[in-house]
C-alpha cells in the first residue's frame, strides 16, 4: 500500500495545479507539440515545461522528441491510481448512505 499513497499523492500534487489540470484536459483530446500547449497560458515556455516535468514524474503524461519537436501525451493508466482512490472511497459513502437510509426507514413513524 505505501507505494500505492506515493501514486495517489504525486497524482493528486500534480492536478492541484489549474494549469496542469488545463494540460491534462487538452491532452484528452490528442497528443499536443509544446508550443501548442503553451499557446493559452500566458507564461514563459520554460514555465510551461516544469510544469509538464510534473506531469511526467506523476505518470500522468509521457513526452517524445523527434527532431526539435517535444510531443506530450496522456500515458495510458496514468490516472487508474486516481480513480481506485475515488471508487474506494465512493463505495464507504455508499455504504453509510445506505446504512442511514434503513435507519431512517426503522425510526420514522409510519403514516395510516
Amino acid at each position: 500500500m505505501p507505494k500505492f499513497h506515493a501514486e495517489l499523492d504525486a497524482v493528486l500534487r500534480a492536478l492541484a495545479d489549474p494549469t496542469r489540470r488545463a494540460v491534462v484536459e487538452r491532452l484528452v483530446k490528442s497528443p499536443a507539440v509544446v508550443s501548442e500547449l503553451a499557446a493559452p497560458f500566458a507564461m514563459a515556455l520554460p514555465s510551461l515545461m516544469q510544469h509538464l516535468r510534473v506531469l511526467e514524474d506523476a505518470g500522468i503524461v509521457t513526452s517524445e522528441k523527434h527532431g526539435r519537436v517535444r510531443t506530450v501525451s496522456l500515458k495510458p493508466g496514468g490516472l487508474d491510481v486516481l480513480q481506485l482512490w475515488l471508487g474506494e472511497q465512493r463505495t464507504s459513502a455508499e455504504r453509510q448512505a445506505d446504512r442511514l437510509g434503513i435507519h431512517l426507514v426503522r425510526t420514522t413513524p409510519k403514516e395510516d
